[in-house]
C-alpha cells in the first residue's frame, strides 16, 4: 500500500480513495470472518465456565475466533485468561486509541427465526443471524480497520498512538469484562464502542435491574407462567398453564391455546421483541398473556395480586402505572421493561425489571417505589444492579472529529445523541459509542432489530462503518489524546 505525504493526512481525497480500494479488496473476507464468528452460540453459560473460559464455552470460542482472526491479519494478540482478548497495532507511543467491541451474543430462546440464528443468511443485501449487528459484524470491522493502520505502518508510516481493538466477551451479562480490563491496563487515551447507532452517543441512561418475587402460589388455577429469554430485551413469547379446559378458552390475536393435559390448556402469547432500551414498536409477550389470564379470571385468589402488580409494571414502556415515571432535558422520558418472567422451583413467580433512567430520578427512588407496590401487592422486590446515568461533553475534539467524518462519508448530518441503551463507553474515562446502524433505517418486515429474532443489517452500512472508522482513527490519530 504505496503512501505519500499527502495520503497521510486523512481529510484528503487521496486518503478517501486508498481506504475505499483497501475496502474493495478485502470486504470479501470480512463479510466470510463475520459468517464464522456469527456461526459460534457465545451465550454466557457460568455453569460451565472453567479456566479460561470464566463466561462458558460460547463466549471463549467466538473470542479465540475473533484472536484468530487478528493473528491472520498479522495483529499483536493478548488473551487476558478468558476475561477479555486485544490485539495491537503497536504505535510510537504506548499510549492506546482504543476501539472495543463484545463477542457474547443474548440469547435465541423463545425467538420465532426464520432461519438458523447462528447460520448467516445474505438477502437482498442485508445479513441476518444473531451477533451480525450487535455485536459480532462491528468486532470484525475493527479488526480489519486495524489492519488497513498495520499496512501503512508497514509501508513506513509513524502511528503516533497503539492502535488496540478490543474484544470483550461479557458485555451482555454484566460487563464484567470492562472491569477486568481496566483493573489490569487502566483506560485508553480515547476509546470508540461500535455498538449504536451513528454519528455519535455522548450519553447514556441509567440502567436499574431489580427482580419481583410472590409468595409460593404457582400450581393453583395458574400453574406456571413464562416468558422472556434475558431481562434487557422485550420478550416476543411467554407461556402458561393453566386448569381449564382448552375448549373453554377462546384464541385471539397473539394468543393460542392448545391442551396441556389432564383438563388443562397451555397458553401462548406472541409479541414483537426489541431491546429495552427502546421499548417503542415492541409489543411484550408477557403483558399480553398476563392481560389475557386477568380478564378471562385464569388465576387463584392468591395469585391475583402478582397479576395485578404485572398489570401495573407492563402497563406503559415509561413507569406511569407502576410510579417512576421520569423525565430530563438530556435524556427524554425514563423507560421500564418487564424483561422475564418464571416459576421457580419453590412454587413462586417471579419477573425482572429494566429501567433505563434519566437524571431526574435516582435508583435508589426507584428501588423505594417498586418496593412500595411489592409490598402493597404481597411480593417483595430487590434491586440487582444499578448503573448510573453517564455523560461526555459533546464539544471536544474527539468528538468533533468523529462527526466530522461520519459527514463526510455519508452526507447526512444527524446530531450527536444519547441513548437508554448501556454500552462499554460508560466504564471509560473518555468513551463514546460510535455506530454502526442509522438512526430511522427502514428495515423490510423479514428483518428484525437487535436481541430479537432475525437480528439483522444491511451489508452496505457496515461498508460504510468500515469506511468511517478507518477515518476516524485517522484524525484521532492526530489529535492530542
Amino acid at each position: 500500500m504505496p503512501v505519500d505525504d499527502r495520503a497521510l493526512d486523512p481529510t484528503t481525497p487521496e486518503w478517501k480513495g486508498m481506504v475505499d480500494a483497501y475496502i474493495d479488496k478485502v470486504w470479501l473476507q470480512v463479510i466470510e470472518d463475520i459468517r464464522s464468528i456469527v456461526a459460534i452460540e457465545s451465550v454466557e453459560d457460568l455453569k460451565a465456565a472453567v479456566p479460561g473460559a470464566p463466561y462458558g464455552p460460547g463466549p471463549e470460542k467466538a473470542a479465540h475466533c475473533a484472536l484468530d482472526i487478528a493473528e491472520r491479519l498479522e495483529l499483536k494478540t493478548h488473551d487476558d485468561h478468558g476475561y477479555v482478548a486485544w490485539a495491537d497495532v503497536p504505535g510510537e507511543s504506548e499510549r492506546i486509541l482504543a476501539m472495543m467491541c463484545h463477542a457474547d451474543v443474548v440469547p435465541v430462546g423463545g425467538q420465532d427465526w426464520e432461519s438458523d440464528p447462528f447460520e448467516m443468511v445474505e438477502r437482498d443485501g442485508w445479513l441476518i443471524g444473531r451477533g451480525v449487528a450487535d455485536d459480532k459484524g462491528p468486532l470484525i470491522l475493527t479488526l480489519w480497520a486495524a489492519r488497513f493502520f498495520k499496512e501503512l505502518k508497514e509501508d513506513g508510516v509513524k502511528l503516533p498512538y497503539t492502535l488496540r481493538a478490543i474484544i470483550g466477551s461479557n458485555e451482555e451479562s454484566g460487563m464484567r469484562d470492562v472491569d477486568i480490563y481496566e483493573a489490569h491496563e487502566g483506560s485508553p487515551a480515547f476509546l470508540f464502542t461500535p455498538d449504536a447507532d451513528f454519528p455519535v452517543c455522548y450519553g447514556e441512561k441509567g440502567i436499574f435491574h431489580g427482580l419481583f418475587t410472590s409468595k409460593p402460589v404457582a400450581g393453583g388455577k395458574l400453574v406456571s407462567f413464562d416468558g422472556g429469554t434475558v431481562a434487557n430485551a422485550v420478550p416476543s413469547k411467554a407461556e402458561a398453564v393453566v386448569k381449564v379446559a382448552p375448549a373453554l378458552l377462546t384464541p385471539m390475536d397473539g394468543i393460542t391455546i392448545e391442551p396441556a393435559g389432564e383438563g388443562r390448556a397451555k397458553i401462548t402469547a406472541r409479541g414483537v421483541a426489541g431491546h429495552a432500551s427502546r421499548p417503542e414498536g415492541t409489543k411484550n409477550a408477557i403483558k399480553m398473556l398476563n392481560d389475557y389470564l386477568l380478564e378471562n379470571g385464569l388465576f387463584s385468589e392468591d395469585q391475583h395480586p402478582f397479576l395485578e402488580l404485572q398489570a401495573m409494571l407492563l402497563a406503559d414502556d415509561y413507569g406511569e402505572q407502576i410510579g417512576i415515571a421520569a423525565g430530563d432535558e438530556l435524556f427524554g422520558r425514563s423507560t421500564v421493561v418487564g424483561g422475564v418472567v418464571r416459576t421457580t422451583e419453590d412454587g413462586r413467580f417471579t419477573q425482572t425489571v429494566d429501567s433505563r433512567y434519566v437524571t431526574s430520578i435516582t435508583g435508589e427512588e426507584i428501588a423505594d417505589r417498586l418496593g412500595a407496590a411489592a409490598a402493597e401487592h404481597e411480593c417483595t422486590f430487590e434491586t440487582l444492579a444499578d448503573n448510573v446515568p453517564f455523560y461526555v461533553e459533546p464539544d471536544s475534539p474527539e468528538i468533533n472529529s468523529l462527526m466530522s467524518v461520519y459527514r463526510e462519508r455519508t452526507g447526512r448530518d444527524e446530531p450527536a445523541y444519547t441513548i437508554g441503551g448501556g454500552t462499554y463507553a460508560r466504564h471509560f474515562k473518555k468513551a463514546v459509542a460510535f455506530g454502526p446502524e442509522e438512526p430511522g433505517d427502514p428495515k423490510p418486515d423479514w428483518v428484525g432489530d437487535v436481541h430479537g429474532a432475525n437480528e439483522g443489517i444491511r451489508e452496505d452500512l457496515l461498508r460504510t462503518a468500515l469506511a468511517i472508522y478507518i477515518d476516524a482513527i485517522g484524525r484521532l490519530m492526530l489529535l492530542e489524546l
